[in-house]
């Protein structure tokens, strides 16, 4: 955590978060635990020394050297989650953390194809995720919104397959009525991603299931932008009428497109600890997040893949404050644009911004 004289006030900022792979969520210690639970042979220590002990597993999430030794880690990972109570668990340790670091509303990503590849029935994965958003709603007055990613690397007819499961489900049973709380949260899925190896894999690929996706009145976002160049953010947009792009941060190699952005109020759903990790930047100094401020792009500030980039999210809002030192009307600024970009109804978005606007009041 930070050392800034805003430290308590950015612990007590209410935050949104947007960019949060729950399966990213599973740290070391729960891959030892499910793996136990459910028979699931990791590897030995002679063939992969990091799997000798939950902290040389961690060690090693220390030290990826790029996305792809990251995804190949994080797949392997995967395998140990089984049972419909495995999902419920691992969401829901990741929603009482967040509840700890002031998340007040989640917007959270999962991948069912890398579950129902191996064998997982796809609405094992579903209830398990959803009684966990449940829950928080009860337990943690954390309002959830869950987001069905697609895996950029699996042929797009991977990803009409799933489409078709989450419809045979009804699981996108509603309406569209997006300025309605009750509806959005009667929707099990709220929205589509599409996520994993970015460059080679062109967002232009799934436009089909993202058409489907508008007409049923079903919210849309794409990483973009990351490791590939800004076409990856402006295929997005056009391509599947991205209503949103997470990551983005290599948005600001193109002015046209950043204007474009900031006219559409599309909002980026930046994870700093997370470029770090995968050598994106060599520090949060060099993302290009004071010029988006600036601009006047909206952005977030997410953990990405908590358990395995170092950091929850108020890890990245230090980070953040660390490398920029942010003024508390320029945060309070960022959390509002959260609360804008976020896919909630009018009703709780008047009830965050009350939230910021107190916490700011209170330590201005």
């Amino acid at each position: 955590m930070c050392k800034s004289p805003l430290h308590q006030f950015l612990a007590e900022l209410p935050k949104c978060e947007h960019h949060l792979h729950l399966e990213g969520c599973l740290t070391p210690a729960l891959v030892f635990k499910l793996a136990a639970k459910n028979g699931v042979a990791l590897p030995s220590p002679e063939d992969d020394p990091a799997y000798a002990s939950p902290e040389s597993l961690a060690a090693h999430y220390d030290n990826f050297g790029s996305l792809e030794d990251f995804l190949q880690c994080y797949y392997r990972g995967l395998r140990v989650l089984v049972a419909e109570a495995d999902f419920e668990l691992l969401a829901w340790e990741y929603f009482v953390t967040a509840a700890e670091h002031g998340v007040r509303h989640a917007e959270v990503f999962f991948d069912p194809q890398s579950h129902t590849e191996r064998g997982v029935a796809f609405d094992t994965v579903v209830r398990g995720f959803k009684a966990a958003c449940d829950r928080a709603r009860r337990e943690l007055g954390i309002t959830t919104r869950l987001i069905m990613c697609f895996l950029r690397h699996l042929p797009p007819a991977s990803a009409a397959e799933t489409l078709a499961s989450a419809v045979e489900g009804g699981h996108l049973d509603g309406d569209g009525d997006h300025h309605d709380d009750d509806n959005e949260a009667r929707r099990t899925i709220t929205g589509f991603g599409l996520d994993s190896s970015e460059v080679g894999f062109r967002p232009e690929l799934f436009a089909d299931v993202y058409r489907e996706a508008e007409r049923r009145g079903v919210r849309r976002t794409a990483h973009g932008g990351e490791e590939g160049d800004p076409t990856y953010i402006s295929g997005a947009l056009d391509g599947l009428r991205a209503e949103r792009i997470d990551h983005g941060v290599r948005l600001v190699e193109d002015p046209a497109l950043l204007r474009r952005v900031v006219e559409e109020e599309i909002l980026l759903t930046v994870c700093p600890l997370s470029n770090v990790c995968l050598r994106v930047v060599e520090h949060v100094g060099q993302l290009p997040i004071r010029e988006f401020l600036d601009a006047g792009v909206r952005f977030s500030i997410n953990s990405d893949d908590p358990a395995y980039f170092g950091g929850y999210v108020l890890h990245n809002f230090c980070a953040v404050q660390q490398a920029f030192d942010f003024t508390i009307d320029e945060w309070r600024l960022i959390a509002e644009n959260s609360i804008h970009g976020s896919w909630i109804g009018e009703k709780r978005r008047l009830e965050l911004l009350s939230e910021v606007a107190e916490v700011v009041e209170r330590h201005r």
